[in-house]
């Protein structure tokens, strides 16, 4: 059940036997035998479930923790009295290990899917577009080039980049450049919710479907209708819900949880993850077929590090954006520049405007200058390879340097081998027989 349990029981036995019995279940058991410490521990440290007596009634004020009752009394009337006084549930003694492991297991899944029902911004929390794609480098030019051949067309996209590139940025522009663009461009996080609760949010629910389905709720394929569903994070997208959106984008139609009835649905599909996802397909933990179906059009994302003078043009963008209202934007001083250039920029894009906001924020003057960067930036010394013809013992064969090339790439992708073999030119297959020749030298 993997939730954190407060016991509170007046007698010191039944709680170190309660929570003897549930530590092997869960972890992050405690108990306490005096109210007001339990109030204090409730304060302190956020609970999943609190397990108590009616005599201790006024814990329950507490808000941060689903409330049970443990009581000797096994009758109708008490039971009901203790629902209606507001517990999830009744225990009655003597405790069965079994039954009490089931019931507390709900009441975490019950409480973690309240929390999240309660902070959509989990899964919906992407602000409207605050810009264009901005830059001017061949590989940026690339990316927009291919939105704008595809962005009239319904077929599904396929955005791979590392953190902060911008795909949400490019999934909002195919939208808007698309004949879909007076319809709703909605998007979903995989990664920030539990599989029950997207599973709702992408398929809907009806009435009772689960203890907090109050009423009937359109999924995101159906409120995306006329315009464009946008699925971050794919890769990480639960492998037992992968056959039901294969199931959706095939056939077009959703069946809400709960639900007996198809909803049909009309809406362009655009997937996004910052994971190598041929990787994840020979691991078996994304369906190959499911793949298929999103990858109909990929468009990787270049890295900053990779865009040139990318970076300046950025800044100076993102300096004008962030002018405090009817003031002058700053200007980027010339060593602030110099380091802006020099710096690798493993968190692109997103964390440039962070650096950029920050200097803002601290800086005194008309200029940006160095003191005014975040010091990993101005204390970067970028690794360059170089090679000395001074001395002949210094020299290596081709292969030697090849060798020491490869190992630099994937060194610097961080083991990625897709990625290092977009960057080497050369296909996987090529490079996984280099990487065991090398592994056996």
């Amino acid at each position: 059940m993997h939730g954190k349990l407060l016991i509170v029981d007046n007698d010191p036995p039944t709680c170190a036997r309660l929570a003897s019995m549930l530590a092997t279940h869960s972890p992050g058991v405690r108990w306490q035998t005096v109210p007001t410490e339990a109030i204090e521990q409730l304060q302190r440290d956020d609970f999943d479930v609190l397990l108590t007596e009616v005599c201790v009634r006024a814990l329950q004020v507490q808000a941060n923790h689903t409330p049970f009752e443990l009581n000797g009394q096994a009758t109708l009337e008490v039971a009901a009295h203790a629902l209606c006084a507001g517990d999830y549930d009744f225990i009655a003694r003597p405790v069965e290990l079994e039954s009490l492991v089931h019931a507390i297991a709900r009441a975490v899944e019950h409480r973690r899917r309240n929390r999240e029902l309660q902070r959509p911004h989990l899964v919906r929390g992407y602000p409207r577009n605050r810009g264009e794609l901005v830059g001017t480098s061949r590989p940026i030019r690339a990316v927009h080039e291919l939105v704008r051949r595809i962005a009239g067309t319904d077929a599904p996209v396929l955005l791979l980049g590392e953190s902060g590139t911008g795909k949400e940025l490019v999934a909002r522009a195919i939208h808007e450049a698309s004949p879909r663009a007076a319809g709703p461009f909605v998007a979903l996080n995989c990664a920030a919710a539990t599989p029950t609760l997207i599973e709702s949010e992408l398929f809907g629910h009806v009435k009772g479907a689960f203890t907090d389905a109050r009423r009937a709720r359109d999924g995101l394929f159906v409120e995306a209708n006329g315009g464009t569903l946008f699925l971050d994070e794919i890769a990480d997208l639960p492998l037992e819900l992968q056959p039901k959106l294969l199931r959706a984008l095939q056939e077009r139609e959703v069946r809400p949880v709960g639900g007996s009835l198809e909803v049909r649905f009309d809406a362009r599909i655009i997937t996004a993850t910052n994971t190598d996802l041929d990787e994840r397909v020979e691991a078996g933990r994304f369906r190959s077929d499911l793949m298929y179906r999103i990858d109909v059009v990929r468009i990787d994302l270049p890295p900053l590090r990779e865009r040139d003078h990318d970076v300046l043009v950025l800044a100076e963008h993102l300096l004008e954006r962030y002018a405090a209202p009817g003031s002058a934007p700053r200007r980027l001083g010339e060593e602030a520049a110099a380091k802006l250039m020099a710096y690798d920029w493993p968190g692109n894009v997103r964390e440039l405007e962070n650096c950029i906001q920050r200097a803002l924020a601290i800086t005194h003057h008309e200029e940006i200058g160095v003191d005014d960067l975040p010091a990993k930036i101005r204390d970067h010394r970028s690794e360059r390879v170089t090679l000395s013809f001074e001395d002949t013992a210094s020299l290596v064969t081709l292969e030697e340097l090849d060798s020491r090339y490869i190992r630099k790439v994937l060194d610097m992708v961080e083991g990625n081998k897709s990625k290092a073999a977009r960057l080497l030119g050369m296909d996987r297959r090529s490079l996984y027989r280099r990487i065991d020749k090398l592994e056996g030298s």
